[in-house]
């Protein structure tokens, strides 16, 4: 799959910092609204939404920066199209609104360390206290069923914590965890950037980026 990431900068000052619902909402009314994509009224399953990157206050809110973008990953031969249709359009994040400007195309890039901010998987009826050991078998079977030869780690936060992270879809939440992918080969890092892991992908779950992206965004 040749596949391009078209990147967003934006105009706006805060978001929720758990908006990755959200944000597939607004932009699923973009295309509703749209007299571009006339017989479209949801955001296709090979599109791929990021969670937007900020400033967190510890208080349920992030604020926008310069390295803040919107990120969208599509085949390559449906680039023009996301391109126009989000070009200048302002979304409305949970009463936050956001204008998308400046957009530019890039080709992912292989590295042999990925990471994701929030993965997620069903487990349902297990023990609170061995959700990390399933949920990283959940990780080696969606490598396997990839052909992805790699190994799947739990990230930790900056506190030492294991990253424990939640989504919230309407009235519920979703427990899931950052991940960190190593070892990988040229192919299976771009493979993985394409596919994901887990579900919810439209909500930003399961992107990954390579590892060196977290200090270039500082």
């Amino acid at each position: 799959m040749n596949f391009l990431e078209v990147q967003f900068s934006l105009r706006g000052r805060t978001l929720p910092a758990d908006h990755g619902y959200a944000l597939y909402s607004a932009v699923k009314q973009v295309i509703q609204t749209s007299e571009i994509l006339p017989n479209m009224d949801n955001v296709p399953a090979d599109v791929r939404l990021c969670s937007i990157a900020g400033v967190p206050d510890r208080n349920g809110m992030i604020y926008l920066n310069r390295g803040s973008r919107m990120r969208l990953r599509c085949p390559a031969d449906q680039v023009q199209l996301w391109y126009r249709l989000l070009q200048n359009q302002v979304l409305d994040i949970r009463g936050h609104l956001i204008r998308l400007v400046q957009p530019r195309l890039t080709l992912p890039q292989p590295s042999n360390t990925l990471k994701s901010r929030l993965v997620t998987f069903k487990l349902e009826a297990i023990d609170h206290a061995e959700v990390p050991y399933y949920f990283l078998e959940s990780c080696k079977r969606g490598l396997e069923r990839l052909e992805i030869d790699a190994q799947a780690l739990i990230d930790s936060t900056p506190e030492g914590d294991l990253a424990r992270r939640t989504l919230q879809v309407k009235n519920k939440k979703i427990l899931g965890y950052g991940v960190v992918v190593e070892g990988l080969s040229a192919e299976d890092s771009l493979k993985l950037q394409w596919h994901g892991l887990g579900g919810r992908q439209h909500f930003g779950c399961g992107w990954f980026y390579p590892a060196r992206e977290e200090f270039d965004a500082a």
